[in-house]
């Protein structure tokens, strides 16, 4: 590292060593940074821990699973005063670039328009691990806010010593240094007019408490919103390249086919179309999409496939293919214990054992998969859309053997993952095609590719078996997950005797992370539950709830929401139900209500939903909103409707048309309860509200029709009375 360029520096040996290591993961050249962002002062956050664990540290080691536990940032303050935030975080469309720059904006008491956050561009930002588990919020804003804290303090030390004034005498208003005064006044700018200093952070920056937030904390609108809602905004899919052509893969019939032999000669005859064949792989390039698309018609391929299960007996096999080692999804077998449950059940009044099934669905992104491949000098540049742009990096360089810094990924703010966009095909793909051509290569994968060569949300098996007294108190509770993972496994209800087990298996389809990933499937499991012990007892399903609930957090939301909704205060009409339910996950707090309707030919309306949520201190209250509500309307169609269909290795639903999302004639009417706690950390919000709505659509069904549904989606073709 350049002492000239970095002669502020003041480390000790460590952490100058994992300073080296932080630039490396920017892949930005340490003696040319200033030069590409220009001088004034550069704030890093860097945390011992983060970069000992960093994967790729200093090239000597591949991405990995285990990943930093905190994350790096880098926050540069230019000689025009422009504030610059680098982030390897992605813009889905959960409002991250808004919040983020909001907590910016808070501590350097700034407005948010002269802020720019540069977000998920390997070769610009420090290394992240992905945008995934709703962990942007509490992981990535405290560093930032510890970034600009940082930053303002350091503008106020400058000033005072530019403007031989008193220290305590300065304030920051508006983006600006003034003095008590008002004589003195310095804008940013001036103040880091000619420098080029880095600073990191030291542990004692104190930002501001949640409570005196002005610019954080309130209902900003969304950054960039009229780039998106007048179509200027570009995705993956708009970049264009100079001399750029069209890709498309061919794909085999089934999963698990083998490739026998491919005759090219038709497609290599059609002008400008190149045939690209590397082992497997098989693909054309041409000077449109549908002339690329037509080439690909015209390839003939011969496959070896082989019998395969169905979606008719997924259950079954299930339960008896158990993942070997620590394969299968969620890694290997979790358990929580304790007590006996043999004496739990020996001491209850009412026993109940149940079954439930989750079908496999998929996450329907509104921009399917995308990538622009452009190889120069050696070096590769994809742009894709991602949720892990490091990750695809070192799927990148893997799969051409090139080191890592011979990658750059760029991520538009995209249409959309929901835990579906973690790993990189269509960049890999595009980049195949890119090498072989010598050209740029744009492949877009069709909506039918998207339905069926993505991952699913995993389907599972969950046997659960309780037991309360007749006065309601649960004395034992036993659940068995296999396949659809441990998230939120874990009771939140109080007994003296639990046992709770994930069961990895090998599953049919491939699989992988979705929106609130098993919390969905988990939390209907057991609030279903909950709610037939509270039926066979003849207890009221709040008050039974509540009274085996001591977590004071979730004891609020629920609350909150029955009396929103007015919970016991009325009956519902005839053929319609009401419905409670909530759940825990991420480190914020979900409770809902719902009214349904059967209407003719046992079709299911939710007409109504309340919900209570608490995420800690809201950063932006409106935008919270719409992840509750937008969260709610996804999770209508895992819980009525949406299912992935498949026989012997065959989607056989991959299309819109066959595959029912949820419509606007299905969004009910919503009531949203935020609980702002000023006193507690921010926590992420984009997958928590999925999860409640399923068990308590399930439990209204049951009050209007007297019919326990247990499976999901619970009534894809309408459900009758009993």
């Amino acid at each position: 590292m350049s002492e000239k360029i970095f002669d502020d520096l003041r480390l000790e040996p460590e952490r100058y060593e994992l300073l080296e290591d932080a630039f490396c993961s920017a892949e930005l050249d340490r003696r040319t940074f200033f030069r590409v962002v220009g001088g004034g002062l550069i704030v890093a956050c860097v945390l011992g821990e983060a970069f000992a664990q960093q994967p790729g540290r200093g090239r000597r080691g591949g991405f990995g699973a285990a990943g930093p536990k905190e994350l790096g940032a880098w926050l540069h303050i230019g000689e025009d005063s422009a504030v610059t935030v680098y982030t390897g975080k992605v813009e889905i469309g959960q409002n991250i670039r808004t919040s983020l720059t909001q907590v910016v904006a808070e501590e350097l008491h700034l407005p948010l328009e002269r802020i720019r956050l540069v977000m998920a561009d390997t070769q610009m930002v420090p290394f992240d691990f992905g945008t995934a588990g709703s962990s942007s919020t509490p992981r990535m804003a405290p560093q930032l806010r510890r970034a600009a804290a940082f930053a303002r303090e350091l503008l106020l030390d400058f000033a005072a010593e530019q403007g031989k004034v008193k220290r305590e005498t300065l304030s920051i208003q508006d983006g600006k240094v003034v003095a008590a005064d008002g004589k003195t006044s310095f804008s940013f700018g001036q103040l880091t007019h000619g420098k080029k200093l880095m600073k990191v952070i030291d542990d004692k920056v104190l930002t501001t408490p949640a409570e005196k937030w002005t610019r954080a904390g309130t209902s900003t609108p969304k950054v960039d919103g009229q780039d998106f809602v007048t179509g200027t905004h570009r995705f993956a899919s708009d970049v264009k390249r100079p001399g750029m052509v069209f890709g498309k893969v061919l794909r085999p019939p089934s999963f698990k086919a083998e490739l026998l032999k491919v005759q090219t000669d038709e497609a290599e005859k059609r002008p400008g179309v190149t045939v690209v064949r590397d082992g497997p792989f098989v693909g054309v390039t041409a000077a449109t999409e549908q002339e690329a698309a037509n080439a690909l018609a015209a390839l003939h391929a011969e496959w070896k496939t082989i019998p395969q299960p169905s979606s008719e007996e997924l259950f079954e096999y299930l339960k008896k293919h158990p993942a070997q080692g620590s394969g299968g999804f969620g890694g290997r077998a979790a358990r929580d214990s304790r007590g006996f449950i043999a004496d739990g059940l020996k001491a209850a009044d009412r026993q109940l054992q149940a079954t439930y099934t989750i079908a496999y669905i998929a996450h329907a992104p509104m921009e399917p998969r995308a990538a622009v491949a452009e190889w120069e000098g050696g070096k590769l540049t994809v742009w894709t859309g991602t949720q892990m742009p490091f990750r695809v990096r070192s799927e990148l360089a893997r799969a051409f053997a090139i080191p890592e810094e011979r990658v750059r990924v760029i991520v538009p703010d995209m249409g959309s993952g929901y835990g579906g966009k973690h790993s990189g095909e269509a960049a890999v793909e595009a980049a195949r095609l890119a090498k072989a051509t010598g050209k740029p290569v744009k492949l877009v994968w069709t909506r039918q590719e998207e339905f069926t060569w993505a991952y699913f949300r995993p389907a599972g098996v969950i046997e659960v078996t309780a037991g309360a007294t007749k006065d309601g108190i649960l004395t034992a509770w036993e659940c068995h997950n296999y396949n659809s993972g441990s998230s939120a496994l874990r009771t939140p209800y109080e007994s003296a005797h639990v046992h709770t087990v994930f069961h990895p298996t090998d599953s049919p389809l491939r699989q992988g992370s979705y929106r609130a990933l098993a919390a969905t499937a988990n939390t209907f499991a057991r609030e279903v539950h909950m709610d037939d012990l509270a039926h066979a007892l003849g207890l009221d399903p709040l008050a039974f709830r509540l009274k085996n609930l001591k977590d004071e957090r979730l004891r609020a939301v629920l609350e909150a929401a029955a009396d929103r909704f007015g919970w016991g205060k009325n009956k519902p009409a005839d053929h319609h139900g009401f419905g409670i339910a909530c759940g825990t996950e991420k480190g914020s707090y979900i409770a809902t209500c719902a009214e349904v309707s059967i209407e003719r030919g046992g079709r299911v309306k939710v007409l109504r939903v309340t919900t209570a949520f608490e995420c800690g201190a809201i950063v932006n209250p409106n935008h919270l909103k719409n992840q509750v509500e937008g969260a709610a309307v996804m999770a209508l169609g895992g819980a009525l409707f949406e299912a992935i269909r498949f026989a012997n290795g065959k989607i056989l639903n991959a299309r819109f048309s066959d595959y029912r999302v949820p419509r606007f004639t299905d969004v009910p009417l919503f009531d949203t309860v935020l609980l702002d706690r000023k006193d507690l950390p921010s926590a992420g919000a984009g997958e928590t509200p999925l999860i409640a709505l399923a068990p308590a659509v399930g439990n209204a069904i049951f009050q209007a029709t007297g019919v326990r549904l247990r499976s999901l989606p619970m009534a894809p073709r309408g459900v009758k009375a009993s």
